[in-house]
């Protein structure tokens, strides 16, 4: 059960934040900044590629490395392919993963590593696994740690990642706000300098202040009735989240705040692109999750019984192709099966501005909901 008052009080949800979640999400900003600084002092801004790698092969432990390689593939669009190596491993520890490059990786294609950790010896023996097949190898990890020693002894390029002090308070989660933030900027920098996307130093700066401003707005301090992420955590309070996505930078950012609510909150969701999503998830919608879907819900006890599990549809929507929409078309089947629908639209701006204030929004609302929802 939500608790919507401790929504509300900045000191109660402070108090509940053991993970320092809250204070990730509200300095977002500020960790871009710092990554960029630490990409800039790392050579990123000097090199001068020869061209564009034939492939981008990203490793890393978790949801982190897993939504970077996602928003690098969007981002990149067919340039060049962005592929995730999926770890193998009795468990998702440190010592048990381990990655393997494909048979056809050479010297034309790029590596790039990113984990909170750094760790693990499963990456720093494909760093040199990567350095034998001569690949082009760059690392996003925190300084001091045995890959930041292996990349560098395999003449790879190191950025330290941009930490925290309260990292190190309690074990990270792989979907914490700070920790994307940290990974994603210095190798969106770095592929700006291959031209695989457009991520000039200027372009950052916007995305730290875009993500600035979405913490004044969201933060714990602004009330729920004007407070976007505090109103759709309390919306998907017992429901069933139902992601569809309109529009580039939209698909990753859905899929991340899916990811985000089943680690954080262990909220389940499920997401899609629209108008794919219409046909994927219409029987879902129809089914025995749909609002209208028990008629006895009505006479329930609301005090000593569970509510029952309905679906509620989020549209996260960025400026579609060539100006076709598919949205009216999902509000008409969310209101057709008595499903209730959130939306949220970013303000204008460029492609990097928009996903980040997307990605920052739900990031706050998975965090309230995180926090409202855990037992005390």
């Amino acid at each position: 059960m939500l608790d919507e008052s401790l929504l509300d009080s900045p000191e109660g949800l402070a108090e509940a934040d053991h993970r320092a979640l809250l204070r990730g999400a509200a300095e977002a900003g500020a960790r871009v900044r710092t990554a960029a600084r630490h990409a800039a002092e790392a050579g990123v801004g000097d090199l001068r590629p020869d061209g564009r790698p034939r492939a981008v092969l990203i490793a890393g432990p978790g949801a982190a490395a897993t939504q970077t390689a996602d928003l690098l593939g969007t981002l990149a669009g067919a340039g060049s392919p962005v592929t995730r190596l999926a770890p193998t491993g009795v468990a998702p520890a440190a010592g048990a993963l381990r990655w393997e490059l494909p048979g056809w990786a050479g010297s034309v294609d790029l590596l790039l590593i990113a984990t909170p950790d750094g760790t693990e010896p499963g990456l720093s023996l494909l760093s040199e696994q990567a350095y034998r097949r001569g690949l082009t190898v760059v690392a996003v990890a925190p300084a001091g740690t045995p890959l930041a020693e292996a990349v560098s002894g395999n003449h790879g390029l190191f950025v330290p990642m941009a930490t925290a002090p309260y990292d190190h308070d309690e074990p990270l989660a792989a979907s914490a706000p700070g920790v994307l933030w940290a990974l994603l900027t210095p190798l969106l920098a770095l592929l700006d300098r291959t031209g695989l996307l457009t991520a000039p130093p200027d372009a950052l700066q916007k995305v730290a202040d875009r993500l600035d401003a979405v913490a004044e707005r969201c933060g714990p301090a602004v009330a729920t009735y004007s407070n976007a992420a505090k109103t759709l955590a309390a919306e998907l309070a017992d429901a069933l989240p139902v992601v569809w996505t309109e529009g580039v930078s939209a698909g990753p950012a859905g899929r991340r705040f899916a990811a985000a609510l089943a680690e954080l909150s262990g909220t389940p969701a499920v997401v899609a692109e629209l108008p794919e999503a219409l046909a994927a998830h219409s029987a879902l919608l129809a089914g025995p999750l749909a609002a209208g879907a028990d008629p006895d819900d009505f006479f329930r006890d609301r005090v000593e019984e569970p509510p029952a599990l309905h679906a509620r549809v989020v549209l996260l929507r960025d400026r579609p192709l060539g100006g076709l929409t598919a949205a009216p078309a999902a509000r008409e089947l969310a209101l057709t099966h008595d499903t209730p629908i959130s939306e949220l639209e970013p303000e204008e701006g460029g492609e990097l501005e928009t996903l980040a204030e997307l990605i920052a929004v739900t990031d706050f609302a998975a965090v309230y909901l995180a926090l409202a929802s855990a037992p005390r």
